[in-house]
């Protein structure tokens, strides 16, 4: 017998792995409505007898959803029940740069091929292997994302793929003061006419609860650290994640593991690569939380190293992402000799900051 979202949502607080939030309950019953649509069998009226001698009209397409609201709130937990929940095969659920990735790249081999419109071919191509497309976090800033977005889900809607998504914004602050934003109103339109748009109102942030008075700083890098920090990430991306990787400038960046805005990396993996300023701001614009491990201390052997560090930190403060790590030292004893020494001192100071339990500020 198939169980009621509200019944799975009211189960989980019972075992005490949620808290229980009106916002959230409120949200339920159109996740289980697209459940149950999704699991109704699509015949539209035969039209009496009119039917026997005319085609019968399509039935009405299934509303997909839109869930936006602030960090914290409990949207991807949702997406993490409707998604477990539903019956079938045919779905898929994935961050949404992620897809726009996979979508930039798929055209690129359409054309290859001698195509000149190549978003239908890929669209269908979707279409053929999913009937339930799950994104987490619905973001446009990318201009090409922008131009092609509108056509491409345009072809997914027509093929009959339901659309659910979360997203930080609503509908209409997506892509805002974009360049030829114009051009991007339609899909917008699009959203609102193809899915139910609701916001998420929570009183809470979630994730920050859970870190709340928890140390976030951990040192020496020993096994106390080690398992403290996995614990972490357990708690906030529940276990094991899939990479992501961004595309700067035209050149891949990846971030090890990411699920739900949770990033996990170690410091080699960020600062043992010749990223720059860009990169680091493309990864904190995405992330909201950063479990970053095994800091060195610091100094002229690694300096280039160093120097990164301190331009991911920088991007980090300013875009206020959580930052959870383990370090060799405290920050003020992680750089203590040659060039940049004066410097480190404000990455100190931020790497202290970061560790207060009001950090982050209130994050738009």
């Amino acid at each position: 017998m198939t169980r009621a979202l509200i019944e799975i949502y009211e189960d989980r607080v019972r075992e005490g792995q949620l808290a229980p939030d009106p916002a959230q309950i409120e949200a339920l019953p159109e996740l289980e409505r697209v459940r149950t649509d999704l699991a109704t069998p699509r015949q539209a009226a035969s039209g009496g007898w009119r039917g026997l001698f005319s085609k019968p009209a399509e039935p009405d397409p299934i509303l997909g959803f839109y869930l936006w609201g602030g960090v914290g709130t409990g949207k991807s937990m949702l997406m993490d029940l409707f998604f477990d929940a539903v019956r079938t095969d045919r779905k898929r659920r994935v961050h949404f740069h992620a897809f726009m990735q996979e979508i930039h790249a798929a055209m690129h081999v359409v054309r290859q091929r001698g195509v000149t419109d190549a978003i239908a071919p890929v669209a269908d191509d979707v279409a053929d292997h999913v009937d339930l497309l799950c994104f987490d976090e619905m973001q446009i800033s990318d201009i090409t994302d922008a131009m092609i977005v509108g056509r491409l889900f345009e072809r997914l809607f027509a093929r009959g793929v339901v659309v659910v998504t979360t997203s930080n914004r609503e509908p209409d602050e997506l892509y805002k003061d974009g360049l030829n934003r114009d051009l991007f109103l339609p899909f917008i339109a699009m959203i609102k006419q193809r899915m139910v748009v609701r916001e998420l109102i929570s009183r809470h942030d979630h994730r920050q609860g859970r870190l709340l008075g928890s140390p976030v700083y951990f040192t020496p890098i020993d096994h106390e650290a080690r398992a403290a920090i996995l614990a972490i990430w357990n708690d906030l991306a529940g276990g094991e994640a899939p990479p992501l990787i961004l595309t700067v400038k035209a050149r891949p960046v990846e971030i090890p593991a990411f699920r739900n805005g949770v990033a996990r990396a170690g410091f080699f993996d960020l600062c043992g690569h010749p990223l720059g300023p860009a990169d680091y701001l493309a990864i904190a614009d995405l992330v909201k939380v950063l479990v970053l491990t095994d800091i060195p201390c610091l100094g002229r052997s690694n300096f280039n190293e160093a120097k990164r560090f301190v331009t991911l930190i920088d991007a980090l403060y300013e875009a206020k992402v959580r930052l959870i790590c383990s370090a060799a030292a405290e920050p003020e004893s992680l750089y203590l000799e040659g060039e940049g020494v004066f410097e480190f001192a404000r990455t100190a100071s931020r790497l202290r900051e970061m560790q207060s339990a009001d950090w982050p500020p209130d994050r738009a």
